[in-house]
């Protein structure tokens, strides 16, 4: 078996990112097993109160502690932008090396159904899937992770395509391997560093789209706390409660921006030429 090694080498966007992304995601673990006071607990004689001693980042128009919430959040956007990039992976990498496997009219009908999916924007996508299955925390994962599928069907079939013609594949061929034995030996080992660069980037835009979903209303339901629905809930109290909206709005830009560093600092470290492909959400 010939196996490209993957080797990483550190840079200031996957320095700063790996700092960045690993202080959300222990915020985020934070938020899941200790708050300082129930995210959902309301005590309308606190509300709207500054930031202070007993509550750090002030308490929203019910009452309810602000940093419990983002902490909390945390947890939420974590969690869906592990799933749904995960599922989004999964599906597309099924897809992707079909289509490149197969090749002739099974690949080409493949890749014409995933290119219809990929000439909408993910949010849109997301909000057309959600409409379908019901607003909540698991249908929104499951939405991003279904409009993500063609990102990765794409990516993993322009990878493949390059490899299986080469002649380590053709040699495991002529030695008698399956077509399944190929795949996972061969191929699939060989066109994982793109693969890695491109969920990275797409957990930035998977974080970003659930906020999108959840300040519509078609996300994560109250009262379970979200950085989008945080967001939406502040609107009307920006003038007399800004940090209602300032610190969730910040959780929310270090996120992006930390995988957003990281994944440009894993394209330069693992290989140089390889574009991200950039799709807004």
């Amino acid at each position: 078996m010939n196996i490209r090694p993957i080797r990483i080498r550190l840079n200031k966007s996957l320095t700063m990112g790996l700092v960045l992304v690993g202080f959300m995601l222990s915020f985020a673990v934070l938020g899941l097993f200790r708050t300082p006071r129930s995210p959902e607990a309301m005590d309308i004689r606190l509300r709207m109160l500054p930031p202070s001693r007993d509550f750090p980042l002030g308490t929203d128009q019910y009452g309810r502690d602000v940093y419990s919430r983002v902490l909390r959040g945390a947890w939420v956007a974590m969690s869906v932008g592990l799933v749904s990039v995960g599922l989004g992976l999964g599906l597309g990498l099924s897809v992707g090396v079909l289509s490149a496997y197969a090749g002739g009219p099974t690949g080409e009908i493949l890749m014409r159904a995933m290119d219809g999916f990929y000439a909408f924007p993910v949010i849109l996508v997301a909000i057309m899937i959600v409409s379908v299955l019901g607003p909540g925390h698991y249908q929104a994962m499951v939405a991003i992770g279904i409009a993500n599928m063609p990102l990765f069907a794409r990516l993993s079939r322009g990878s493949f395509l390059s490899i299986k013609e080469r002649d380590f594949v053709e040699a495991a061929r002529s030695l008698g391997g399956g077509d399944l034995y190929v795949i996972l030996r061969h191929i699939l080992p060989n066109g994982l560093s793109p693969l890695i660069v491109q969920s990275t980037s797409s957990f930035a835009s998977a974080i970003l789209a659930e906020a999108s979903l959840s300040f519509l209303g078609l996300g994560t339901q109250p009262p379970q706390p979200s950085w989008g629905k945080m967001l939406e809930e502040s609107r009307n109290f920006a003038q007399l409660a800004l940090w209602m909206a300032f610190y969730p709005g910040l959780a929310l830009a270090i996120s992006v921006l930390g995988f957003n560093l990281l994944g440009d600092g894993l394209r330069d470290s693992l290989d140089p030429r390889f574009p991200v492909q950039e799709r807004r959400p």
